[in-house]
């Protein structure tokens, strides 16, 4: 039963009482995100408790001009110390990109602001998004919650991925008793196994996360050095080519598929790739890559506990119909895009951050064991405003 899509009011009713009798009234949260496609700023309103979803509101994308992504992905890999010149104009459009969004919603209560990825070194205890809450704060006049990921990289946890817990309160809503895959394809993939059955999302077996390896990312990042274009529409090119094995068999042969998770990823940790492709044709170039993506999945599945009922997607890897082919072929339980159970795979990442924005206002935990490793459950973010 899905409970959220179209909201029965008697539902609604009984959990905000819920919520109140527990002393936290559900509050109207925006969720922000700018992935690492790096096409823009999705904003999407969440009526929540910060721990069920009682209501899904509006949602608003402002995407970025070619000049304003280009500025961003000229910063992308650099450290809060680094070159001072492209941070500031790649911190210039974050803001002032965020900010607009921000502007298309009034009834907000709080805001969660992700930032943008920059660099993610996890390993050595660091990580960087982009963009100051701070600021953000005094320009719209709302609190804002940010920084999800420091103190869960601080304390030795891998910092991603963070949506699991949103992930948890997804499949609740939907009402399934099933382990179920959600399935990110963004720059970056990654799974979450949820088994909703749990007492919360920091319950021990409720989460396992981490990231599958490259997905987007190379692809686009093709599309854009031989074709000028942000994206294979629709998996056309992929489809008119050929995939050659033995390139996506050497990727897999890489240490990171063999480490256990939780881990995570970097968008530029596999950049590599692209260049392994360059003896090919463009459309046998986009069929070895995103083949590649789906096979990084398939090999995650390994890590998994229990096999998944079904498969979720979301992000841009569930509009292309080439991808979805070449998952549904490689995956051993039934993939469908999460639209299919009523959600919006468009607004998930940003909804999320709604929902976490919440958690840190209540001082609940935003990661667990089961999501970045971390010793115990920890609620990152910091509040400004």
């Amino acid at each position: 039963m899905v409970l959220f899509v179209n909201c029965a009011v008697g539902i609604a009713e009984w959990l905000r009482k819920e919520s109140k009798l527990a002393g936290f009234e559900p509050i109207w949260a925006l969720g922000l995100m700018s992935g690492t496609s790096m096409d823009g700023v999705d904003g999407a309103m969440l009526l929540t408790d910060g721990v069920e979803i009682l209501e899904f509101g509006k949602s608003f994308f402002r995407p970025y001009t070619a000049q304003e992504s280009a500025a961003i992905s000229a910063a992308q890999g650099l450290w809060p110390t680094d070159d001072a010149m492209r941070l500031g104009a790649a911190r210039g459009v974050v803001e002032s990109a965020h900010a607009e969004v921000i502007s298309q919603f009034d009834s907000a209560g709080v805001v969660g602001f992700h930032g943008q990825t920059l660099a993610h070194d996890p390993v050595n205890g660091r990580t960087h998004q982009l963009g100051d809450g701070d600021a953000l704060a005094a320009v719209s006049g709302k609190k804002v919650v940010w920084d999800f990921r420091t103190k869960d990289v601080s304390a030795g946890g891998q910092g991603a991925p963070l949506a699991p817990f949103f992930h948890f309160a997804c499949v609740r809503s939907i009402g399934a008793r099933e382990a179920i895959a959600c399935l990110n394809l963004g720059g970056v993939g990654n799974v979450t196994l949820v088994d909703a059955t749990k007492s919360g999302p920091e319950a021990m077996g409720a989460l396992l996360a981490f990231d599958t390896g490259p997905a987007n990312a190379p692809l686009n990042d093709l599309m854009a050095a031989r074709l000028g274009l942000a994206y294979d529409r629709h998996g056309a090119l992929a489809a008119r080519g050929q995939v050659d094995a033995d390139i996506v068999q050497a990727v897999l042969a890489r240490s990171y598929f063999d480490e256990s998770p939780p881990k995570s990823l970097d968008r530029n940790d596999f950049a590599d790739v692209l260049g392994m492709v360059n003896r090919l044709s463009d459309a046998d170039a986009a069929a070895t890559l995103t083949a590649l993506a789906a096979a990084c999945v398939a090999a995650a599945e390994r890590w998994l506990p229990q096999a998944p009922a079904r498969w979720l997607v979301s992000g841009g890897g569930a509009k292309n119909p080439a991808m979805m082919r070449e998952l549904a072929t490689r995956l051993s339980a039934p993939v469908a895009p999460i639209e299919d159970v009523g959600l919006d795979g468009d607004m998930l990442e940003a909804q999320a951050f709604a929902y976490l924005a919440v958690r840190v206002l209540r001082g609940l935990p935003t990661s667990a064991p089961g999501t970045t490793g971390i010793g115990a459950p920890v609620c990152g973010g910091q509040v400004s405003g």
